[in-house]
């Protein structure tokens, strides 16, 4: 060491001990923002813009430094504006869906109610018999398939095969996630009589001497009143419109489509009959992974 380092060494031992020999980080610079403005960036963010004041339907990097500049009169590079977006705990994800009708209040009323409209749907007949919560949904599997992320070299674009066919059939299906089970057919057409096959085998699948909650979207095969016939031990109760984000089954779709049916090629109609028994197989195998994707704190008879 040179002889500087020494001298300090020694000073800093005699003014603090061996505690004073520890090695000093540095702080490296103060961030440009303080934490008040950071957490307003952050919200700015998650907020996302607005397309007429803003004139961006989306935040990138360059926008946020130009943003950044004008609120705060800070000017920093792209490069800075990514690394705090990390520090604050923001990632790159793709957005799911979001209609426009979307009512978050009445999916909030729903949640919260949630103990009180089960009470309004069971039948008298299911006085005393234990309830099992189960949700239910339909997909269209078909040809011409959906893309999943994978890795791949950063700035390449990595090819996934999709068919431009389409051929296609519908998997029903339903899960009860207490009890990490569940219960599909798969069908050529979403109508009323493939919904009744559906509520025959979900009937089968329901323990002996109880009844099944069964959760779902307000789709015209699932209503009452016509040609449904919904057995003795099952009840429906549907959800607010506009509100697949309440239904755990759009969950498992994805999970599906990521893991099993994506990035293949199907030449006829019973390979895909065959592929959706698979992964639906797949799925029912495990069932810690229905609990996992399937339980909602809210679904409860108990509140």
């Amino acid at each position: 060491m040179d002889r500087q380092t020494l001298r300090d060494w020694v000073h800093r031992y005699n003014a603090e001990g061996v505690s004073g020999l520890c090695s000093i980080r540095s702080g490296g610079h103060p961030t440009a923002l303080s934490t008040t403005q950071m957490s307003e960036l952050k919200a700015l963010v998650i907020k996302g813009p607005d397309p007429e004041t803003d004139r961006v339907v989306r935040w990138r990097c360059v926008d946020l430094r130009d943003e950044v500049a004008r609120r705060f009169e800070v000017t920093v590079t792209e490069r800075t504006i990514g690394k705090w977006l990390r520090k604050l705990g923001l990632t790159r994800l793709q957005p799911r869906p979001f209609h426009p009708k979307t009512d978050v209040a009445a999916q909030e009323a729903f949640k919260k109610n949630f103990a009180e409209l089960v009470t309004e749907v069971l039948p008298a007949g299911a006085a005393g018999k234990p309830v099992e919560i189960w949700f239910g949904d339909e997909a269209r599997v078909g040809q011409k398939g959906t893309h999943a992320y994978v890795w791949a070299p950063v700035g390449s674009r990595p090819p996934m095969v999709r068919d431009n066919r389409h051929d296609s059939v519908h998997l029903f299906g339903a899960i009860c996630p207490a009890r990490g089970i569940g219960a599909a057919i798969i069908m050529p057409a979403v109508n009323t009589e493939a919904m009744n096959e559906h509520l025959q085998e979900i009937s089968a699948q329901v323990a002996a001497g109880a009844i099944a909650l069964l959760i779902l979207d307000g789709a015209g095969w699932h209503q009452t009143g016509g040609a449904l016939l919904v057995p003795d031990n099952i009840a429906l109760l549907h959800l607010p419109p506009y509100a697949p984000e309440l239904n755990p089954m759009e969950n498992v779709w994805a999970y599906l489509r990521s893991n099993k049916l994506c990035n293949l090629v199907w030449d006829a109609y019973d390979d895909i009959v065959l592929a959706c028994a698979k992964a639906w197989n797949f799925l029912t195998d495990d069932p810690e992974r229905i609990q996992s994707i399937g339980g909602r704190s809210w679904a409860s008879v108990n509140g």
